[in-house]
């Protein structure tokens, strides 16, 4: 894979689960996301590599959520689309970059039939025939408001969305942000919708601990402090492994409803 892009291919790696990422960490980390540093630029190793991800069943050792483990490496690029329209566009502006490029894709998000999962979420859109991408580093709106800003990536962000049609019931009008780049992120998406509502929720499928929202939290807490009207707050899965039980499963992977309480508290305290 790596010989093949330094020698000019652009090579398209399927990782089938994310979970075995973990065997290839040096290749990734120490080879792949390094040699154009190293080489001071002469060498390119556009790799792109798919993955999918989020706990649907298989327990601890193929449910993880890894995204975390890599924004702390220089040299790579991190995409998570929710919807099969950016899913399209990012792989195909992956392909077209010089550095290499991760594409995390949770399960339940590839439809109905394709996978054995249940509780898989309609992520199907329209793809034009013309030729598209989706510029990396781009984030989006998927639904305005101005009460809380929430922040959710692939199965999160859809959930993000349930929990705002809950909490427009009762008069709270949440933002909803897709980053679709995990890394780099589109930091000023991010603090201009915070600059609008004052109050930021950031949801995620991997636990707490070393989450991506720690990384969003810093920044947001490093540049627009005095814009905040309420502690930047977290919903994540708990510190431990994926449990294999459906119903503890669901405990782990925070809900809809988890969510929109979690807010309606915060909006009530602050």
């Amino acid at each position: 894979m790596r010989c093949s892009a330094i020698i000019g291919m652009r090579p398209i790696v399927d990782v089938q689960y994310g979970d075995f990422l973990l065997c290839a960490m040096d290749q990734i980390v120490n080879q792949i996301a390094k040699l154009r540093y190293m080489s001071g630029g002469k060498l390119k190793v556009p790799v792109v590599m798919r993955t999918p991800v989020g706990a649907t069943g298989r327990g601890a050792q193929h449910s993880q959520s890894l995204e975390p483990y890599f924004i702390s490496c220089p040299g790579l690029k991190i995409v998570a689309p929710a919807t099969a329209y950016d899913a399209h566009g990012l792989l195909k502006a992956a392909v077209r970059d010089d550095d290499p490029v991760m594409i995390f894709e949770h399960k339940l998000l590839y439809g109905k039939g394709i996978r054995s999962e249940t509780g898989e979420i309609y992520a199907s859109s329209e793809i034009p025939d013309e030729d598209y991408i989706i510029p990396i580093g781009k984030g989006i709106i998927r639904q305005e408001g101005k009460d809380i800003t929430i922040i959710g990536s692939l199965l999160m962000m859809h959930y993000s969305l349930q929990a705002a049609k809950i909490l427009e019931k009762e008069g709270i009008s949440c933002e909803v942000i897709d980053p679709r780049t995990i890394w780099p992120l589109d930091m000023d998406l991010i603090l201009d919708s915070i600059k609008k509502t004052g109050r930021v929720v950031i949801v995620e499928g991997s636990p707490k601990q070393g989450g991506i929202g720690s990384e969003i939290g810093v920044q947001i807490a490093e540049n627009i402090p005095d814009f905040l009207l309420a502690p930047i707050t977290r919903v994540a899965a708990p510190n431990t492994p994926v449990p294999f039980a459906p119903v503890m499963e669901k405990f782990y992977v925070p809900q809809p409803e988890r969510i929109a309480d979690t807010i309606k508290k915060l909006i009530e305290e602050y």
